[in-house]
């Protein structure tokens, strides 16, 4: 059985908060937050483990109990079949998942998981969580692997005051938490200078209101208004987003770079937020991967308006407030919304759930409704992959038929807020229209996150327009802006940037410190003041415990060994690159950073050896045979370089990186070759200034100046990007 410490602390337990809060406490009781890991027993395991069977990919495992312990016989990190104890149960509803202690304090979470749904609605049977990614033993996304494991992927949001402890000598971790569950003291704080008030308010000599470290008494008294003319709701208090960023320590798709987050700190502080990346949101923003709502929220009119978690949401019984479509009655007005003129459907045919909050379906059977509250853009779905409302419901119909349906209703299609598709799509597919584009989300009424992820494109075009506006954003009061316009600020040559970054490492805000300290990582500190290299040592230190406490990920110790590289600790460069290796043997950037480090050090042969080792791990990989066409380059092996070049380029067509390089070496030889190449990638990529300035150039080779003339033209007119813009707003 898994054996998890729990310590002294200024936490005192739902027990004794019940003693007063009985209400809420009620409310909690059975709730997600009260179930969201229980120890495994008779009255908490869902699954059925009588014996039986269920065969994934060619391996057959036996869900079965000894006396009153649950266990598994399957596959485990050796390929081979074997008995595993169930130590706790991880969640209820809509599945329940099951949790396996290993060796040295891991504890993984197992793939194939409990529908606890209702038979009647295909639920009361085991399924695997991968069903169509053919995972096997070794894979990341094994049970065994790194992103099935509970200390660091799941166990920080569902415990309360959980502390990892990951110990990087002995690989192992002591994870520790007060209370097994989401617990009243995971969303208000530690409870034992709260009761020590409570039984003495007059004598209590705290510091802290009523003994609590956050003060919820706002959120009870605030009041929104109907406005009579145009039916809209405004907050008539003040806005206040402390609520939201305790839901978001949990509910976001984040970073955790620290364990010692007290309820009512700064979120940024312990965690690094994502922004609308093409992996996990559609160029509209909608959700696409797990997001886990907060990033969706932050685009919509609602939260800028002033909107809560607790305006929807019971906070304890994490209900709606509200059946269906009437918790948006609490502020919207039926007599204009709840009508046919607005819904253009008739009544229960879609409402404000299924038209502004469009659902998908995560780990199988889990549907989670997107919270960016948005307009349908049937029209932003046609020839593209972005999924809208309208089809959710018609499924047999198509986008092109949706979007002429809402043009016929409305004239013309109906916009709305967050209205950067387009440009975010330009953005992702490095389009000819790239500049304008990057404006056009910038200088318009897009939401801040919508801005923020643009800002970090800004790199791409490097011209004096875009340097400006860099630095008009690194003066931004806006942290996460800071931040995305410091990461911009890296495309820029060194001599332009470098003053700038130093700035940075006195900003208010971690994450700004943390990334301007990785940039200078690099320099020599004796060649600056002692007060400055003080400073950029003590800001290096910040920015690697922050890996090290991520150490037990592939990713982190890549990071570190990049970072051990810059400071010239070699040999600890070399630890971190095959410890990320150790971790998990499928992580491709380890091996090409470290083929890459070994080259450097002249150690050449063993960077051949070590992509070729990655090629036997991961099979065919598009950056493993890129780099391994470049190590045939430098040893002028020139057939092998242009073969594995091209298959680094048939491998990931989509790459205008991959294209150009096969199509540079290829030119060595066949320039018409190299030219079809370039312009099949220009075709995806239309704003790729290297593919343009090259493409000029073998044309002119081969005697076709008009042609070249036209690709130095449009290369040109990207490089030289100016507009008479505006002061970017701060």
């Amino acid at each position: 059985m898994m054996s998890i410490t729990l310590y002294a602390s200024p936490y005192i337990g739902d027990k004794k908060c019940q003693e007063c809060h009985t209400k809420e406490h009620k409310l909690w009781k059975g709730s997600d937050h009260d179930l969201a890991m229980q120890v495994a027993t008779e009255a908490t395991v869902l699954g059925d483990f009588n014996n039986v069977k269920f065969t994934y990919n060619g391996i057959t495992t036996t869900f079965f109990k000894k006396g009153t312990k649950f266990f598994v016989n399957t596959d485990g990190p050796d390929g081979k079949l074997h008995d595993y104890e169930i130590s706790h149960t991880f969640g209820v509803y809509p599945l329940q998942q099951y949790l396996i202690p290993m060796q040295n304090g891991h504890v993984q979470v197992f793939d194939i998981a409990w529908d606890s749904r209702a038979k009647s609605e295909g639920g009361q049977r085991w399924y695997h969580l991968h069903p169509h990614d053919k995972v096997t033993s070794g894979s990341v996304l094994h049970w065994s692997g790194p992103n099935l494991n509970w200390n660091y992927m799941c166990a920080d949001c569902h415990s309360t005051n959980l502390k990892k402890n990951y110990n990087t000598k002995t690989k192992g971790y002591k994870t520790t938490y007060n209370i097994i569950n989401v617990s009243c003291e995971a969303c208000h704080g530690a409870g034992a200078e709260h009761l020590k008030w409570s039984q003495d308010k007059k004598g209590y000599k705290g510091t802290l209101r009523k003994g609590l470290e956050v003060d919820f008494s706002a959120y009870t008294t605030r009041q929104w208004q109907i406005d009579k003319k145009t039916k809209q709701p405004k907050l008539l208090s003040k806005i206040d987003r402390k609520e939201i960023e305790i839901c978001a320590k949990c509910h976001s798709r984040r970073t955790q770079v620290s364990d010692d987050f007290k309820v009512g700190d700064k979120f940024s502080d312990h965690y690094l937020n994502v922004r609308l990346s093409e992996n996990l949101y559609f160029s509209d923003g909608k959700i696409k991967d797990e997001v886990y709502v907060y990033n969706s929220f932050l685009q919509s009119k609602m939260y800028e308006a002033g909107v809560t978690c607790s305006d929807c949401h019971d906070v304890h019984s994490l209900k709606r407030k509200g059946q269906g479509d009437s918790v948006c009655f609490s502020c919207h007005t039926p007599t204009k919304y709840e009508t046919k003129a607005h819904t253009k459907h008739g009544k229960n045919e879609a409402g404000c759930i299924s038209c502004h909050m469009p659902s998908r379906i995560y780990m199988g059977v889990d549907e989670r409704n997107d919270h960016s509250f948005r307009i349908p853009r049937p029209d932003l779905s046609v020839n593209s992959d972005i999924p809208n409302a309208c089809n959710n419901c018609h499924k047999d119909k198509s986008a092109s038929w949706a979007d002429k349906a809402m043009k016929k209703w409305y004239t013309s299609t109906p916009i709305g807020k967050q209205n950067f598709s387009h440009d975010l799509s330009n953005l992702r597919n490095n389009s000819k229209n790239l500049g304008d584009s990057l404006y056009n989300i910038l200088l318009g009424t897009s939401p801040q996150i919508a801005k923020v992820t643009a800002i970090t494109y800004l790199g791409r075009i490097p011209s004096k327009q875009t340097f400006t506006t860099t630095l008009q954003l690194l003066r931004s009061k806006k942290p996460e802006t800071r931040l995305a316009a410091l990461k911009a600020l890296e495309s820029f040559p060194l001599q332009l940037r470098v003053r700038e970054t130093f700035k940075l490492l006195d900003d208010s805000d971690m994450p700004v410190r943390i990334e301007a300290a990785r940039q200078l990582s690099f320099v020599d500190k004796g060649k600056l003041d002692t007060t400055t290299a003080l400073k950029l040592q003590n800001e290096i230190q910040e920015y690697k415990k922050t890996l090290l406490f991520n150490a037990d990920r592939a990713e982190s110790q890549t990071a570190l060994a990049t970072l051990y590289t810059n400071l010239k600790e070699y040999d600890k460069a070399e630890q971190a690159y095959l410890e990320a290796l150790r971790i998990q043997k499928k992580f491709v950037p380890a091996y090409v950073n470290y083929a890459s480090f070994l080259h450097k050090s002249n150690r050449d042969d063993k960077a051949y050896k070590q992509l070729q080792k990655g090629l036997q791990e991961v099979g065919d990989s598009a950056a493993l045979y890129h780099s391994l066409g470049l190590y045939y380059t430098r040893h002028k092996e020139s057939t092998k370089a242009l073969e594995s070049l091209k298959k680094a380029a048939d491998l990931e067509k989509n790459s205008a990186t991959y294209q150009y390089v096969y199509a540079v070496a290829l030119s060595q030889t066949d320039t018409k070759g190299a030219i079809k190449i370039l312009e099949s990638s220009l075709a995806k990529h239309t704003g790729d200034v290297r593919t343009l300035y090259a493409l000029a150039y073998y044309y002119k080779k081969i005697g076709n100046s008009k042609q070249a003339e036209l690709y130095q033209k449009r290369a040109d007119k990207i490089t030289n990007f100016v507009l008479s813009l505006p002061v970017i707003s701060k």
